[in-house]
């Protein structure tokens, strides 16, 4: 059976992932990158990091690959024409590019949504060439922090990590990165670590709305239902509390990721 996206592809998952940069999801690969370097962006979404790194290594070929159809064409229709970025459909496990294709292999937040990441890591090895790097990132919901305290957001971290592990999927991936690195034949790895903070009115609104929409409109709601997590009316209270928690002068929100970067031998 193939792999389920716990998040779907509900408006509000991609108006997250329209938000994202190279700055602020790929920075620990930028100083890796330069002209005429050939990439793989795995998982792409809708290719705005994608399109930032294809600017960093023009002339170099990028390849943006999404699971989804769906995806790939919002991809295709929202980015800019660039003569070195093609978008395509591809599964992970199985790529079809020859052995040794690409310099670097990139995926953000595409492990924590695998059931067997140390394979889909194993076939990004297949791929890169020799001495080629692979540059991971992912985050750890566990170690997310945020304030004012809420026994629903308590509950909404509680029942993401229910469904995501229903799913066969690991919602803490960012901890188990290095090994899975290690794992799947990759050397010279680096670990590193950052952050998303929500923290100002403005992100507040955002990332609170955002997260409230999910949990009553995503196929993060319709999964935790039909699994017998959850219910539509304990998700209208989560929801409300993500609401509540956008609106508190004082609400914080810390989203941590793990980074590695390794080498093919």
């Amino acid at each position: 059976m193939p792999d389920v996206y716990t998040h779907g592809h509900h408006e509000s998952v991609l108006r997250s992932h329209v938000w994202r940069t190279a700055e602020n999801s790929a920075a620990y690969l930028l100083p890796a990158l330069g002209p005429g370097l050939d990439l793989l962006d795995v998982g792409c979404g809708p290719g705005t990091i994608t399109q930032e790194l294809a600017a960093l290594v023009h002339p170099g070929r990028v390849v943006g690959i999404d699971a989804s159809e769906d995806v790939i064409a919002q991809a295709t229709r929202l980015q800019p024409a660039s003569e070195n970025v093609r978008f395509v459909t591809a599964d992970v496990y199985d790529l079809e590019f020859d052995d040794a294709t690409f310099d670097v292999v990139h995926a953000h937040q595409v492990l924590q949504h695998l059931s067997d990441p140390v394979r889909g890591l194993r076939s990004m090895l297949r791929v890169t060439k020799p001495g080629g790097l692979v540059a991971v990132r992912d985050g750890d919901y566990a170690a997310f922090a945020w304030a004012p305290l809420d026994p629903l957001l308590d509950r909404w971290m509680e029942l993401y990590h229910q469904v995501c592990r229903a799913n066969g999927a690991e919602p803490d991936a960012g901890r188990f990165l290095l090994g899975w690195v290690q794992q799947a034949g990759f050397v010279d790895a680096t670990p590193t670590s950052s952050t998303w903070t929500f923290a100002d009115p403005q992100s507040r609104v955002w990332w609170g709305g955002l997260w409230a929409d999910r949990v009553e409109q995503s196929s993060f709601a319709d999964q935790a239902v039909a699994y017998g997590l959850s219910d539509r009316g304990e998700l209208e209270r989560i929801a409300a509390a993500w609401r509540a928690w956008a609106d508190q002068p004082d609400g914080f929100f810390a989203v941590l990721h793990a980074e590695v970067l390794a080498r093919r031998p």
